[in-house]
């Protein structure tokens, strides 16, 4: 939970020809592919997949690209040279085009299916055929998977196109939204949770399409207008994509028996994840039974540890559905996704998410895609009773792994590092409990409020810079700084190292500067007019979260939100990622 130092890589990378040479096209070269497509990948138009991993598709060229930005942070870790981001062989390529891109790469990419649940309940009706075989990578079109400096990247382009899975969607992401996921991503590495992560950004000087989107100042929950908008190609970048909706589509086929090669092709994509993501933990040597029960463990560890962490950064997924659930236990598909401002557990950003996918709801939304994992893994050990039930045992261990991880998350937000004994811990839980009430009673501003007990102030005045004047409690400000000044000294009484040192550890833990919306907004309506100096001056900032920054960067992003921003759609919420 602590903030980590990025790595910087032994050697450098100057131009897409060195690039080349680390190319490693694990998926394609050892998963089925589609039978039905086309071998030179143009495959757009939406149809059914009834078999295979994966679908070869080339990606479709933005229109006139232009640099935005990239990743400078994760270019170094990956020995990439600055220069290569506004290069020309490597712009065409991470903006659509790789009919060009040097050998061993290849000249098409691919895009994969998987299955919806939505917390815990299996939906077919999103697919256009009503089969359940039309869903998956609508946009997202991988181009390259690499082995660098001793680990697997897996690049993929967000609004490269139309594939077989796009339901009929012109393919492609607009900047607005691409802007959001770059910065997120870099943002929630630099917070120390994992993440997939971005690496370049690039916008058409000419294409354009048109989105339902918020008018100025509007409080509707949907968009109320129709505006045009630039198109935009993100590259993320992840050990893999595979999702747990990815793993219930081959497991659904298997259980209906859909085709003579269900089960094998489950068996294969599970054991490709583990290879691909749990290598370093599940020895290969094990048979596959003793492989799946290690990495239910294993994701059941990733993923609770993932949802803590989301919580003590007051981050919100929004549509936490199976498909969204990376099987690498790290965030991914940053759609209608938020920061808290003020602390509300039932804070969610998506108007379409309601209270399944809430900010306090996400370890429970969590535990309905890991009951989903662990259903894929059945058909892969129905002859294996014995392990059948310790996969049972797994699954309903996961609430206790969950709360033992929360525990955890709180006690170090707190600062509260000694939670041996029963009445130290029955002790801390009342105080975490009569927070929460306080926050919400305030109510306070939840990044604000965290960095500023970080300092383990003497009296309550410095925690008054996270309270929101439009509190509506019914006790007097009087009796509100009554409390709060008794749950200070009581919070103070449980702290068992010096002020000084817990102050330290606390502020590895809670950040100064959070991606607020409305911070993001000035950057893509600057960006639209082809201003990105705003992006630049977000990523510095907040790739930087935990430290104390210039007064300026202080006065301009350590604030709370201004009253005129709530309910404000598009700045307080979102009806859809586009």
């Amino acid at each position: 939970m602590t903030n980590r130092l990025p790595q910087k890589a032994s050697s450098t990378i100057s131009m897409l020809q060195d690039l080349a040479k680390l190319a490693n096209y694990s998926l394609m070269d050892t998963l089925n592919c589609d039978p039905d497509a086309t071998k030179n990948g143009n495959d757009h138009a939406p149809r059914q997949v009834f078999t295979g991993h994966y679908v070869p598709v080339k990606p479709t060229p933005i229109i006139d690209p232009e640099y935005a930005a990239h990743s400078k942070n994760f270019f170094s870790e990956l020995g990439f040279a600055d220069s290569m981001a506004e290069s020309s062989d490597f712009v065409r390529m991470f903006s659509g085009d790789i009919s060009q891109v040097p050998e061993p790469m290849r000249k098409v990419g691919w895009a994969t299916g998987y299955a919806l649940s939505i917390y815990g309940t299996e939906y077919i009706q999103q697919c256009p055929f009503q089969t359940g075989n039309g869903y998956g990578d609508g946009r997202a079109i991988s181009v390259l998977e690499a082995v660098i400096n001793g680990r697997r990247w897996e690049m993929q382009l967000k609004g490269g196109g139309r594939t077989p899975y796009c339901r009929g969607a012109d393919g492609r992401a607009v900047l607005r939204s691409s802007i959001r996921e770059f910065l997120a991503q870099e943002h929630m590495h630099a917070l120390g949770v994992p993440t997939s992560r971005s690496l370049s950004l690039y916008v058409s000087k000419t294409e354009k399409v048109k989105r339902p989107w918020y008018s100025e100042g509007s409080r509707s929950e949907n968009p109320d207008m129709l505006i045009s908008e630039a198109v935009a190609i993100s590259t993320r970048v992840a050990p893999s994509f595979i999702r747990v909706g990815q793993l219930e589509l081959f497991a659904r086929r298997s259980r209906k028996n859909e085709h003579p090669k269900a089960l094998e092709e489950l068996e294969k994509i599970v054991l490709h994840l583990i290879d691909r993501e749990y290598a370093d933990v599940v020895n290969k040597q094990l048979t596959t039974p003793d492989k799946l029960l290690l990495l239910a463990r294993e994701f059941r560890s990733r993923l609770t540890s993932l949802v803590a962490n989301w919580i003590r950064v007051g981050y919100c997924q929004g549509n936490f559905n199976s498909d969204n659930c990376a099987v690498g236990g790290f965030t991914l598909d940053y759609g209608p996704f938020g920061f808290c401002d003020v602390f509300n557990p039932h804070y969610q950003p998506w108007t379409g998410g309601g209270h399944h996918f809430s900010f306090m709801n996400q370890p429970s939304a969590a535990q309905r895609n890991f009951d989903m994992f662990c259903s894929s893994l059945r058909p892969l050990l129905a002859s294996h009773q014995d392990y059948l039930l310790e996969l049972d045992e797994i699954q309903s261990g996961f609430s206790k792994v969950m709360e033992a991880q929360m525990e955890k998350m709180w006690a170090a937000k707190l600062g509260l590092s000694d939670l041996k004994t029963a009445s130290h811990k029955a002790l801390c839980s009342a105080l975490i409990s009569e927070l929460g009430t306080l926050m919400m009673q305030t109510p306070v501003d939840y990044t604000i409020f965290f960095r500023e007990l970080s300092s383990v102030p003497d009296d309550i005045g410095p925690l008054k810079k996270s309270f929101y004047n439009f509190a509506a409690h019914d006790t007097t400000l009087k009796e509100v700084d009554k409390r709060w000044t008794a749950w200070l000294a009581k919070w103070k009484t449980l702290l068992s190292s010096s002020t000084e040192e817990t102050s330290r550890q606390m502020k590895l833990v809670n950040p100064k500067y959070i991606l607020r919306e409305w911070f993001v907004v000035p950057a893509y309506q600057q960006a639209a007019v082809g201003n990105y100096s705003l992006i630049r001056e977000l990523q510095d900032v907040m790739t930087q979260p935990y430290e104390e920054q210039s007064k300026d960067v202080e006065d301009k992003y350590y604030r709370l939100k201004p009253p005129e921003f709530f309910e404000v759609g598009g700045l307080s919420h979102l009806s859809c990622s586009s």
